[in-house]
């Protein structure tokens, strides 16, 4: 058994998970060059909800960022999240957006493109992995990991085979919810060794409170990689922390070549930061908190808190097992979606207006009959005729790629944004959010030409966090 390599989430799916992806550019380049001679397999650094988060929260251009991060990290890889043919964003994008995106990344320092779908729907996942491959990036190929009727080893084994065969570098068992269960792990790893002939890596998170056991048997299955966050921004809804796993691992034949003393550097460093975002209250310790309930219910944290806030709004905090209780309903009528955003928030927001209205699907949004039409792909379990009658009338469905309707964006989005444009890769910012960018861009351009960026700032509305 080859050593076990460690993919360190601290300076993207940690924090997000966190405080709401609030860490800023300046917090984190310090500690890069350190953490650039530890032996991590990847840094994830870029992605998810960063790139939105760093233009609405933080005035900072997403791509300055990767640039900044890139100059200080020369031989650990980079690695970003990708949400397939939403790529960062809430919708689907047309192709020629999805391509420039890859290639703007991977110029801009992205070595490692981690590729998912909400609905594991693959074709969905095509034309970011002929770009990927084409820029000659690694593709990440991953799957939503959740439970159901559908999910057996073999759906994941048979998928992860297509995925490989569609040109994966690699498969992230992508757990976003922490409900792979150890023994289960074990089993997965197991079946996927078997079946592909490409690297397999886990990422999963802590809110079970099953992580650390859940990495260790897959460790002990044959797992090539696993996700982890340096301690002080790790537990709760973010990762297992890097130093227990690396102890765990040390002198054993999974040992990770990982030095704990070297790693100790970077535990401090991040040790203060944790306390400031605990004073101002980014990091709220109910993150921190084991929920169980996770398994029961498969709502991740931040879908929880969502429907907790909905409720509240609605004056009907009171109703909240009834929801999560409906939730599990909702999803078997949509074709069992593993809930991850999109899907997670479509399917929380129908539960929550099926349980205050008191009928059921008495009224749906645009966005629950846009999954139901196929809007978003296909289902993992086809959805019963009768039902999508009952929710789009005599629309008729979907059965294409969703993309194919798209026609090409980008030369559109170039001439709606020219006045604002300062590098090619804002085209792409304002592609995937057109207010937040534009808000960004005018705050960059008050700052550039020394007007009041203050007055600016209040002007948009934006507060540094």
């Amino acid at each position: 058994m080859a050593n076990v390599k460690i993919t360190e989430t601290v300076l993207r799916d940690s924090h997000q998970s966190l405080i709401a992806t609030r860490m800023t550019t300046e917090e984190m380049l310090p500690i890069l060059e350190t953490m650039d001679q530890i032996g991590y397999h990847s840094l994830e650094a870029w992605g998810g909800a960063t790139f939105d988060a760093c233009m609405r929260f933080l005035n900072e251009d997403p791509w300055e960022r990767l640039r900044k991060i890139r100059e200080r990290v020369k031989k650990t890889k980079l690695q970003m999240l990708f949400r397939g043919q939403n790529i960062l964003g809430y919708r689907h994008y047309s192709d020629d957006v999805v391509e420039y995106f890859v290639q703007k990344s991977i110029a801009n320092g992205i070595d490692i493109i981690r590729i998912f779908d909400a609905l594991n729907d693959p074709r969905n996942l095509k034309t970011a992995i002929n770009a990927t491959k084409k820029e000659g990036g690694h593709v990440q190929a991953a799957f939503s990991y959740t439970t159901g009727p559908v999910y057996t080893l073999d759906y994941y084994s048979a998928y992860a085979k297509q995925l490989e065969e569609m040109g994966a570098d690699s498969i992230c068992i992508k757990d976003m919810a922490g409900l792979l269960k150890p023994y289960d792990a074990y089993d997965l790893v197991k079946a996927l060794k078997e079946t592909v002939r490409i690297p397999i890596q886990l990422h999963t998170h802590y809110t079970s409170g099953l992580a650390s056991m859940t990495l260790l048997k897959a460790v002990e299955a044959g797992v090539d990689v696993i996700d982890t966050a340096i301690s002080p921004m790790a537990m709760g809804t973010s990762q297992a922390p890097t130093e227990s796993i690396v102890a765990a691992l040390a002198g054993t034949e999974y040992d990770t070549g990982i030095d704990l003393a070297a790693l100790d550097q970077i535990t401090k460093y991040f040790t203060p930061l944790r306390e400031k975002y605990l004073k101002n209250g980014l990091l709220n310790p109910k993150a921190l908190k084991v929920d169980v309930n996770a398994l029961r219910y498969q709502v991740p944290g931040g879908m929880l808190s969502n429907l907790m806030s909905q409720l509240a709004q609605a004056g009907k905090s009171d109703k909240l097992t009834e929801v999560l209780e409906e939730v599990p309903r909702v999803r078997a009528d949509v074709g069992y979606p593993p809930l991850v955003t999109p899907s997670s928030q479509i399917v929380g927001t129908q539960a929550v207006f099926n349980v205050i209205m008191g009928e059921r699907y008495k009224t749906t949004t645009k966005e629950f009959r846009g999954i139901v039409k196929g809007e978003y792909g296909k289902t993992p379990v086809p959805i019963d005729p009768a039902f999508v009658k009952k929710i789009i009338g005599d629309e008729e469905p979907i059965s294409y790629r969703p993309a194919d309707a798209l026609k090409p964006e980008l030369e559109q989005l170039r001439a709606e944004i020219a006045p604002y444009l300062e590098q090619d890769e804002d085209v792409l910012s304002y592609a995937l959010f057109p207010e937040v960018s534009k808000k960004f861009f005018e705050y960059r351009k008050a700052k550039k030409y020394g007007i009041d960026a203050e007055h600016a700032d209040a002007q948009n509305g934006i507060h540094a966090v």
